[in-house]
């Protein structure tokens, strides 16, 4: 029996750096051309901290190690490179001393996250720094801030988490004579008293202290990085045994990722595609369960835009049943579908002079419905070639080669016009190794609605692997326009929103 591969190599997409130059690797082009663009070039960022006085020396004391050169940790192995320091990667300095510096209050941290009513202890915890910060934009101070970071102790990570709980010796009481069945009746059919209503609000806040804190400061358009005191110093957090207290990357690689990600959401470029073809517009399509609704089952739909500079912008859509009879599979009704792509659509036109996309590629984990395709059809404009790509991981097929290395990254298998197989994960000839512990497994890859060439969607999904600013990588395994998707919803829905958001960067949800 004849089996016939169709076998395909895409090449590997290039990023452009500064000075319009291009290479395959994020770190061979930042450490010889620079970033592509930087708002703050021969400036400083001014960067916001809000800790406690332990987390303001942690930030100092790492900010000062990143301006300088860090070893790799193996010589001449091309998986490990050199960072040379903030400064000379970016041309911005980043001071040790914060612009703005938002003091917590350690007791009053450690007694919060301790109260035995998660839903209060983690609304409370994240009050402290929220609140702080909202406060800081309300009073109109001089002094802009490019980038708030957050620092939390070991034991807000410990405590502030969806399935954390308090060992029994340690639970503080809360005060608030408040439960989940008392704020779940007051949420349906709200009380005489205002007091007891805003309490019962607590409980529609995700438990999760990362994702409720950004939620909350979306409105205030505060960009925040959360990170770990263990993650400013580790050499803090050593086991009575000499073993690291948690497992990090090896300090050059965790500079390279901190300071790609921080400069990104300061606001700067670390870099784009060079591959990109202009006019074209890449859709994800998010749903996410919200559970800060009242009503069981409702599913809060948004939508991650990219445009062919790189550029993010994320979308939330409308609040409602959505989930279908099998689960985790959403589809939006005609309506809803028309209006979310109205909110892509109108901003594509305000970032291009009034242009319409000529190619509007949407991503999505599930086939679209009859009902999505005439939603999106009848609001994108006529000239606008509208695509829908079902894109899955974990397809169950494997491919071997003959030899101890695995098949390279970008082979894709052409099935038909319409499916095909693209091995994103691979043999890195640049790494001289495949970054993984098992044969990899390819993308499915569907044209379920429209119309395009199959190798072109291939290779585009291909090049949107490389624009995950959350790392400092040579290529991911899933493109941005789904690798965020979860962690986009998870935040979307982490606090109930009495105003719409309007569309905000990428950068305030990663």
């Amino acid at each position: 029996m004849s089996f016939d591969l169709n076998l395909i190599e895409i090449a590997e997409p290039e990023l452009l750096f500064g000075y319009g130059q291009s290479m395959a690797h994020p770190k061979d082009g930042l450490l010889l051309y620079g970033p592509k663009e930087s708002p703050q070039a021969g400036s400083k960022l001014r960067i916001g901290v809000v800790s406690t006085v332990e987390g303001l020396r942690r930030y100092s004391k790492c900010v000062a190690r990143l301006a300088k050169p860090i070893a790799p940790a193996l010589a001449d192995n091309p998986n490990h490179t050199l960072f040379p320091g903030f400064q000379a990667l970016f041309g911005v300095e980043w001071p040790a001393q914060p612009a703005t510096w938002l003091e917590i209050d350690a007791a009053a941290l450690a007694n919060a996250i301790r109260i035995d009513d998660r839903h209060q202890a983690i609304h409370k915890a994240v009050s402290l720094y929220s609140d702080a910060i909202a406060n800081h934009l309300r009073d109109g101070s001089e002094s802009a801030i490019d980038l708030w970071m957050a620092v939390v102790p070991e034991e807000v990570h410990k405590y502030c988490r969806p399935q954390s709980k308090v060992e029994a010796s340690q639970k503080q009481r809360s005060g608030v004579l408040m439960d989940k069945t008392a704020a779940t009746r007051l949420l349906k059919a709200p009380g005489l008293f205002d007091e007891d209503n805003a309490s019962a609000e607590i409980y529609l806040y995700e438990l999760d202290f990362h994702n409720q804190l950004k939620a909350r400061l979306l409105e205030h358009k505060a960009a925040v990085q959360v990170v770990r005191d263990t993650t400013l110093a580790p050499e803090e957090f050593v086991r009575d045994n000499g073993m690291p207290g948690r497992g990090l990357q090896d300090p050059a690689t965790l500079a390279w990722n901190l300071a790609t990600t921080c400069f990104f959401k300061a606001g700067g470029k670390p870099w784009q595609l060079a591959t990109s073809r202009p006019g074209v517009c890449y859709v994800g399509i998010v749903f996410k369960k919200d559970l800060s609704s009242v009503e069981p089952g409702n599913a809060c739909c948004g939508a991650q835009m990219f445009l062919d500079s790189g550029d993010g912008v994320v979308f939330r859509g409308a609040v409602g049943p959505w989930l279908t009879s099998t689960k985790d599979d959403f589809h939006l009704p005609k309506e809803k579908a028309k209006s979310l792509m109205a909110m892509v659509v109108d901003a594509y036109r305000k970032n291009h002079g009034g242009q319409a996309p000529k190619e509007l590629f949407i991503h999505g984990k599930t086939r679209f419905s009859a009902e999505e395709w005439e939603g999106f059809k009848e609001t994108v404009p006529h000239e606008t070639n509208v695509v829908c790509v079902r894109i899955r991981q974990g397809a169950g097929m494997k491919l071997y080669r003959h030899g101890t290395m695995n098949i390279a990254r970008g082979v894709g298998w052409v099935k038909s016009q319409w499916m095909a197989y693209l091995w994103t994960k691979g043999f890195v000839p640049r790494l001289q190794t495949y970054a993984g512990r098992e044969v990899p497994n390819p993308l499915s890859i569907e044209i379920c609605r429209g119309v395009a060439d199959i190798k072109q969607v291939m290779a585009d999904v291909l090049a949107l692997t490389k624009l995950n600013y959350n790392a400092c990588i040579f290529g991911d395994g899933v493109p941005v326009t789904l690798r965020f998707a979860d962690a986009v919803g998870e935040i979307l829905t982490a606090a109930p929103r009495k105003n719409e958001l309007p569309p905000l960067p990428f950068r305030y949800y990663i």
